[in-house]
């Protein structure tokens, strides 16, 4: 059952964000529905739980690949990214 686990989570971090997103979308309704058994509600909220952090880790990875384009008095310079509300 072990292996079952890393292949989970091996999936889990080969999707997409786009797809990461839409499934805990999914798994919130069906949580807010309220008109799942205990057992699966708590299954659900652990798979949404690893996917929030899935995307806020692919988000965190994006940030520091980007790269903001200034115009200053020598041309232009490359900044790293940071948030607006971090500057």
């Amino acid at each position: 059952m072990a292996a079952r686990e890393k292949d989970k989570e091996k999936d889990k971090e080969e999707i997409s964000f786009e797809t990461a997103m839409e499934r805990l979308e999914d798994i919130v309704g069906k949580l807010e529905n309220g008109d799942v058994p205990l057992e699966t509600a708590i299954e659900l909220f652990q798979e949404g739980m690893k996917l929030s952090q899935l995307c806020g880790s692919k988000l965190e990875q994006v940030e520091r690949k980007i790269d903001m384009l200034i115009e200053s008095e020598n041309g232009l310079q490359r900044k790293p990214f940071a948030p607006a509300n971090e500057e």
